[in-house]
């Protein structure tokens, strides 16, 4: 068989190019734990003398550092005055935790994911799940970060107000409870806009439920909410208004009977709200980063988790849309409709 060079040499690039930036991810995640891009936000410009000294490290290294940052788009450099500084688009992605293109935590994920290649190996020979507990930590603290953002843009701006009556409901007060959790972003972010409201927050995982109540004592909220390690699938009988699962079901090794959970735990004109990581129904329509980045967590950490609990599903990340509504039908909803879908989330609204 011939080898069309042309093609050849097309996909050499673009495969050096996921080597460059496989490189760059590093030192990204480099900067962001030594906190060097929002000391050069709020210092820039700045030269690398000064980077080094306020950032307590080493001059050659930060040097070597900014180097890359630069080659790679990360950090403008000014070659007359020798400085650097974060454009506000830069800052936006990497220096600004609060911006909903914060990326920076994200790397994270992908160091995690090759802390545990060798585990993911195995898991591949033997057809044996991983528990989301035994993932490097670095995971679970780096899915928080990165869906933080997201959350804080859209949840209370955009995806509770598509879901008809629910915003209402909150403003005079309800009881809402949020299955997986994890570090209680999306619960506090609740909690914080409906003052009226009580939140319950459950997950599986015991470090992330113990980082949440800290978040919420810290943030004067513990009285209106709290947080429950325990299975999705018992939930207390509390009579909801809003049960809410978010970037989480696709993770159940038996989604429908924690779905049923949720629906048998709300009130009878109470209403379930799933985000889902965004996909198409078909693998032909699921091509791009996205959709990429979203099928190698799934493949490591997503299905592995719902291959352990050894259910009767392996939804994966990228489920789309049909099969998540045939799991809530099956859960016992009969209505399900797509209210939102965004670049990166589906967000799906169940009445029973």
């Amino acid at each position: 068989m011939s080898i069309h060079e042309p093609t050849l040499q097309f996909l050499f690039g673009k495969m050096f190019d996921e080597l460059s930036a496989s490189y760059g991810g590093v030192m990204i995640s480099i900067g962001y734990r030594l906190g060097l891009y929002e000391l050069i936000a709020k210092a820039g410009p700045v030269s690398c003398d000064e980077i080094a000294a306020r950032a307590g490290c080493a001059e050659r290294y930060i040097r070597e550092w900014l180097g890359s940052q630069v080659a790679g788009g990360c950090v403008a450099y000014d070659p007359a005055s020798q400085t650097y500084r974060l454009m506000p688009e830069q800052a936006a992605i990497l220096a600004d935790p609060a911006s909903p293109t914060y990326l920076a935590p994200a790397w994270q994920c992908v160091a995690a994911l090759w802390a545990g290649e060798e585990r993911t190996l195995e898991a591949f020979r033997t057809g044996a799940g991983v528990p989301w507990g035994e993932q490097d930590q670095r995971m679970i603290c780096g899915s928080a970060a990165f869906y933080r953002g997201g959350y804080a843009a859209n949840l209370i701006a955009e995806w509770l107000p598509a879901l008809p009556g629910v915003v209402e409901k909150l403003n005079a007060g309800a009881v809402v409870a949020d299955i997986g959790c994890g570090h209680g972003y999306s619960t506090l972010l609740m909690a914080e806009a409906f003052p009226n409201s009580h939140f319950i927050g459950i997950d599986a995982d015991v470090g992330s439920i113990a980082v949440a109540r800290q978040l919420a004592a810290e943030r004067g909220l513990a009285e209106r909410v709290s947080f429950s390690v325990r299975d999705a699938r018992d939930l207390p009988d509390a009579g909801f208004d809003l049960v809410c699962f978010f970037d989480c079901l696709h993770d159940m090794g038996d989604p429908v009977a924690a779905a049923e959970a949720g629906r048998l735990a709300l009130k009878t004109d109470g209403a379930l709200l799933l985000v889902e990581p965004f996909a198409r129904d078909r693998l032909e329509d699921n091509v791009g980063p996205v959709s990429r980045a979203f099928y190698a967590a799934s493949t490591a950490v997503c299905s592995a988790h719902a291959i352990s609990e050894r259910g009767s599903h392996v939804l994966g990340a990228q489920a789309g849309f049909s099969a998540l509504r045939a799991v809530l039908e099956e859960a016992g909803f009969g209505k399900v409709t797509l209210a939102v879908e965004t670049p990166f989330n589906l967000i799906i609204d169940a009445r029973a």
